[in-house]
Parts: C-alpha cells; structure tokens; sequence
C-alpha cells in the first residue's frame, strides 16, 4: 500500500469511527413538593457576609423555573465494557467563592487535574470525603491560592470545609468523558457514545439514584428522560 492509500484508508477508518456514536439527551424532570431551601447563616464570618447583597440558601434541591432539576450527576453506568479512554488535557476549576463552592456538582475524569482556587479573602479548608481516592484535608489561607489534584478511582463523594461549616459540594469521578451535570433547563447530554446498549444513571444528592436502559444506533441518538420526586 503507497503513502497516499494508507491515507485514504486510515481516513476511512476514523470516518467510521465517528458515524459509529451517537449522543444520548435528556432532562430531569421534578413532582411533588420541594423542600424550601434553607437560608446560610454566614454570621460567623464577616468576610463571607459582606460578599452577598441578598440572602444566601442552600442548594441541596434546586428546582428550575421549567419544573426540572438541577445539578444531577448523569453518567454511564455500565456498557463500555474494557474500553480506556485517556483523560483531556485541561483542567477543570473548582472555586471557593462567597463562601460556597463552585460548581455545587462536578463531575470529572479519572486522570484529570483538578484546580481548587481561594477565591476569597478569607481563610478556607478543603476536605474531601473520598473513600476509593485517598482523602485530603487542606487549607488555603490566602485569596488566590491554588491546589492541583487527580484522583485515580470512580467515586462520587462531598467535599466539604472545616471553617465554614454551611459549604458542601460533591465531585463525580469517572474512567470515561461520558457524563454531565444538569444545569438551569434540567437537560443533559452525553456526547458521541459508540454504538450499543449502555445503562445511563443519574443521581442527585437528597434522592438518591435512577437508572435507566438505552441504546445507541450507529450516528443515531437515544433519550433518557428521568423523574425526580419530593415528598
């Protein structure tokens, strides 16, 4: 075969690559009675009160203007089989600012560098509650600090602070790029899946877990649509 067949045929091959996934959509959808979010109390720290002009409440269940609900961590649970997937090149932020973090939901990929920021003038501490990653309890005592990490196991676990006691947040660890947290419409995407059928999970962090079967047609598309419910 000449350099330019090779081409060609090496072409061909990613081509089909790429026409062999698909994306799954969907939303998360909301019945029932919500719980009326619990205002912050910041009182302890004067730094962390004079960063907000109005009220501060927790984001545990936040529920969108279109009767959906945000920051649900969706992913595939089972389907890749053996498949490795190398983790991007970039980082993700995590940033401690006006007292909370920032995202509330993160997911992340095994191998990816995490940057956690002070994005306040006040002392912070972070603590993570892994039980797969090994934990790590720090402190940033200064605006602009920054602490770099990777974790090298699926979990999903909180992070929380030992100064301020109100700020929580959770981070989603996993082997593959095949997750996403639902934002202010509830929807989600789950972008160019190779072909077959996987098992899609969402979980919140007050309501637990759904999971949810679909298949995915080669450059087709699949819909899984879950329903979260207060009580």
């Amino acid at each position: 075969m000449n350099c330019r067949s090779f081409a060609l045929a090496a072409l061909l091959i990613a081509c089909a690559g790429v026409a062999a996934a698909g994306d799954v959509t969907g939303k998360i959808s909301f019945s029932g009675n919500a719980p009326k979010p619990a205002r912050i109390m910041m009182n302890a720290d004067p730094v962390c009160v004079k960063q907000h002009k109005t009220p501060v409440v927790g984001e545990e269940v936040v529920v969108n203007t279109n009767g959906t609900l945000k920051n649900v961590l969706v992913y595939v649970k089972e389907g890749l089989g053996s498949r490795k997937f190398d983790p991007p090149a970039g980082k993700l932020e995590f940033e401690q600012k006006g007292c909370q973090y920032t995202p509330h939901v993160l997911g992340i990929q095994v191998g990816q560098e995490l940057e956690i920021v002070n994005g306040d003038p006040t002392l912070h501490n972070v603590h993570s509650l892994s039980k797969e990653n090994a934990q790590f309890n720090v402190a940033q005592p200064k605006q602009g600090m920054k602490l770099t990490k990777k974790f090298d196991k699926p979990e999903v676990f909180k992070v929380k602070c030992e100064v301020h006691t109100w700020m929580g947040a959770y981070i989603g660890v996993f082997g593959h790029p095949y997750f996403a947290v639902t934002s202010d419409d509830g929807s989600f995407k789950l972008k160019n899946l190779p072909a077959g059928d996987y098992t899609i999970e969402a979980w919140h962090e007050k309501y637990g877990t759904q999971t949810m079967k679909v298949k995915v047609a080669a450059g087709g598309a699949a819909t899984a649509d879950f329903k979260f419910e207060g009580k």
